[in-house]
């Protein structure tokens, strides 16, 4: 049985969905980052960057999340191209990694200097916004004229973009984000209808997740904070 380690964050969520689309049998293993789960000695066993999620599928383990869509999808043959289709798989894989290189990094950024980062951070937060804004517009732009955003076939691609998508009034600042994206929004609506969004959505909930920012989150989620401190 797949070993799956999670929280609640977008990467996770969105293999959980894939797990979900496949009907494949896990196991949870929650690793709750403001405690500091993830910098344990038995979780950086499996992913030495000590970051979720991450899969151990017998012999295989596998970190990242646009890796560990690739993994499944290709192990499984489903939401995936064959390999020996060329154009199709390349196509596949610049979105997936657009997501992974783009959507992901500048979004989460554009989180962190709006809600966490302390003053001043006007140059960070406009920065990670104006590119957040950028590349989530790049995704409208291609679902204007695709039902998906590799055609008419649901895949990979689009739950990595589902794990993010739901985020978007927090990434970019508000509900009317949505005014500015509709093709997102349809795309978003849609995958959330089906049968395993909910029973991926669903994991979010199912552990008792620590919620206070307090000194030991901080120094867990944000140690680069560390270097920042005068001796006393």
């Amino acid at each position: 049985m797949i070993k799956f380690y999670f929280n609640a964050a977008p990467n996770p969520v969105k293999i959980a969905l894939l797990l979900e689309e496949l009907g494949l049998a896990y196991e949870t293993i929650p690793v709750d980052t403001r405690k500091g789960q993830q910098h344990d000695p038995a979780f950086t066993r499996i992913n030495p960057n000590a970051k979720v999620p991450a899969i151990a599928d017998g012999d295989a383990v596998v970190f990242d999340s646009n890796a560990i869509l690739l993994y499944l999808a290709d192990k499984e043959q489903r939401f995936v191209p064959a390999i020996n289709s060329h154009a199709e798989r390349g196509e596949m894989l610049s979105w997936l990694l657009f997501i992974a290189s783009g959507i992901g990094p500048y979004s989460g950024q554009a989180v962190h200097f709006r809600v966490s980062a302390p003053e001043p951070k006007e140059y960070a937060l406009n920065r990670y916004d104006f590119e957040a804004h950028r590349h989530w517009k790049i995704l409208d732009e291609r679902l204007a004229t695709r039902h998906y955003l590799l055609g008419e076939n649901y895949s990979i691609v689009d739950m990595a973009f589902w794990g993010w998508a739901r985020m978007v009034p927090l990434v970019l600042g508000g509900e009317d984000a949505w005014l500015k994206l509709p093709n997102v929004k349809r795309l978003l609506d849609e995958i959330s209808q089906r049968p395993a969004a909910p029973r991926a959505e669903a994991l979010r909930t199912s552990f008792q997740w620590k919620t206070e920012m307090d000194d030991e989150a901080r120094r867990a989620m944000f140690p680069h904070n560390e270097r920042l401190k005068k001796p006393v």
